[in-house]
């Protein structure tokens, strides 16, 4: 019997959680036909010796929601195995939006997650007003993965109240008239809701984004739209009022009777991580099924003489005017540098040194260095300043040396035991947003190479469970994340010795030229969507087959 595709002589991680074996997979009409011993040829075959056959990966933190306008391939998740994304979370969406309203959410999604407004308005059709409008838009742009969508808070509380949404509660009659175009929309494919409570997201104005301070029986009403339709509800929460939100999760989940979801991390101190998954656990007390997603490494913003620079200060904010070549041209003058210090000696404000780690000089990024490689801690070795020692390393790398300020999971050691939970899945990537200022796109080639191959904290077959049917569960998808006859060829072949994501570097390429981040990535054989050959060694082959997942009960 002939296939479309035979991958062959691989080892098979099927995405259950079950360690590899050796097998074969075919492929049919963009379907998996046959998993172990496949008999026949393929019109197309995959020589898999050596290499790990998994499903493709799915990605359930982005923000691709503009991107995909001009992008469809959404790189650069898609050079590290993703082949199904989720779009739409923290409250930000584009629907459903009002035609004068268009202005307000492309403004608040520059303010929150850094996509240029002036891209996000020009990139994309904006023909729609509902969200199923919505998606019949990415739809016709022919996307190169598989994409689904949450509705947004923001977006359904400013189309029910106008300027209302910002400032004020809602009215027990506006509730309800939000929990209906949340039902609507989730009807339309949405496969849930997404809300943001997390103070430091604001509008253009500085104005906090509408649904931040919403009373929680406004979140409770959308609940019981979202519920009886097996959605799901996507959270960004405001850990400093602990007690409120430990209970708002429980009863979002307890009213919904299904999924819930929110961003979480470890803290600074090697406890938190162990406290922070102990926490998890107490939240899914009584069966609720409550998930978080996690960075699985520590992250933050990315500094350099490619992108941002860590100080303010009047000689900081000329350098910051320059281009790139007039930056490199200014650090390489001693007068000039010697400013640099004293402005930050002065007391300008700066990036904690202690808190910012270089990502090292080879092509592979150094995420995992200890405190003691932090800028304070390589400056004190070098008897400098941090800042002399941060205009050494730029300068000896002809400007494409990057240091990353920890925000987020700064204590690997935390992030270990938080990771331990089963409740936690470290893919919180936010691909398409920070555009300038952050890349983590890579979270799936780090969570192989790192946390599998050098670390040892997941088995192979855990951490493929923890990349695909375990967040495919989590979005509702039924035909994907398992390697199984009958289920959607999304599929990677993986080399394991060899994946790893190589350093960030800026590229002008969206509208207007404006800059962003990507990563490349290696020891990624071939990536089907679909059944279609999306990606072989690093480098997409043209053919675009993913589509919208729209929401299935």
């Amino acid at each position: 019997m002939a296939h479309d595709i035979v991958i062959r002589g691989g080892q098979i991680v099927d995405g259950s959680g079950a360690e590899p074996v050796p097998g074969d997979l075919a492929i049919d009409d963009g379907v998996i036909t046959a998993v172990g011993a496949v008999d026949g040829a393929g019109d197309r075959e995959i020589d898999a010796d050596g290499h790990l056959v998994t499903p493709g990966f799915v990605d359930i933190h982005t923000h691709l929601d503009a991107q995909i306008g001009w992008d469809p391939d959404c790189t650069p998740v898609s050079w590290h195995g993703v082949t199904t994304v989720l779009m739409g979370n923290c409250g930000v969406t584009f629907a459903p939006c009002k035609p004068g309203d268009r202005d307000l959410l492309a403004g608040m999604m520059e303010t929150v997650e850094d996509i240029p407004k002036s891209a996000i308005l020009s990139g994309l059709p904006w023909d729609w007003e509902g969200y199923g409008g919505y998606l019949d838009a990415i739809d016709r742009l022919r996307p190169g993965l598989n994409v689904a969508g949450l509705v947004g808070h923001c977006a359904v509380r400013f189309y029910v109240m106008g300027e209302r949404a910002v400032e004020e509660q809602a009215t027990d009659d506006e509730k309800r008239e939000m929990a209906r175009i949340v039902g609507e929309s989730i009807d339309a494919g949405a496969v849930g809701f997404s809300t943001n409570r997390y103070p430091p997201h604001v509008l253009p104005d500085g104005r906090a984004i509408p649904g931040t301070y919403a009373d929680a029986s406004e979140l409770l009403e959308i609940a019981r739209a979202v519920g009886p339709r097996n959605a799901l509800m996507q959270n960004v929460l405001d850990f400093e009022q602990l007690d409120f939100t430990t209970k708002l999760l429980r009863d979002l989940a307890a009213t919904t009777g299904g999924r819930i979801l929110f961003s979480f991390g470890a803290g600074p101190d090697t406890e938190s991580g162990r406290r922070n998954a102990d926490y998890l656990a107490g939240l899914c007390a009584d069966g609720l099924d409550i998930s978080a997603v996690t960075q699985p490494r520590g992250s933050g913003f990315v500094f350099g003489m490619q992108g941002l620079l860590p100080a303010g200060g009047s000689k900081w904010r000329a350098l910051r005017r320059m281009d790139f070549a007039g930056r490199m041209a200014a650090i390489r003058d001693p007068e000039l540098c010697r400013g640099l210090v004293q402005d930050v000696r002065d007391g300008v404000k700066a990036v904690p040194a202690n808190e910012m780690f270089w990502m090292g000089d080879s092509e592979i990024p150094d995420y995992a260095g200890a405190s003691g490689q932090s800028l304070e801690a390589m400056a004190a070795a070098a008897g400098e300043h941090w800042v002399e020692t941060f205009l050494r390393l730029s300068r000896e790398a002809d400007g494409k040396a990057l240091f990353t300020y920890r925000m987020f999971n700064v204590n690997m050691d935390a992030l270990r035991d938080l990771l331990e939970s089963p409740h936690v899945f470290p893919i919180l990537g936010d691909a398409g947003a920070h555009v300038s200022q952050i890349m983590d796109a890579g979270w799936a080639s780090f969570v192989l190479s790192h946390w599998v191959r050098r670390e040892g904290l997941f088995t192979v077959g855990e951490a493929i469970r923890r990349m695909t049917s375990g967040p495919a569960r989590i979005i509702g998808l039924k035909d994907r994340g398992v390697l199984a006859a009958g289920m959607k060829a999304d599929v990677n072949v993986i080399d394991l010795d060899a994946v790893t994501e190589y350093q960030p570097e800026i590229v002008n390429d969206f509208p207007g030229g404006a800059p962003r981040f990507i990563q490349r990535s290696n020891g990624y054989r071939a990536t089907v969507v679909n059944g279609e050959v999306s990606v072989i060694d690093g480098e997409h082959t043209g053919v675009r087959a993913g589509g919208v997942l729209r929401h299935a009960p």
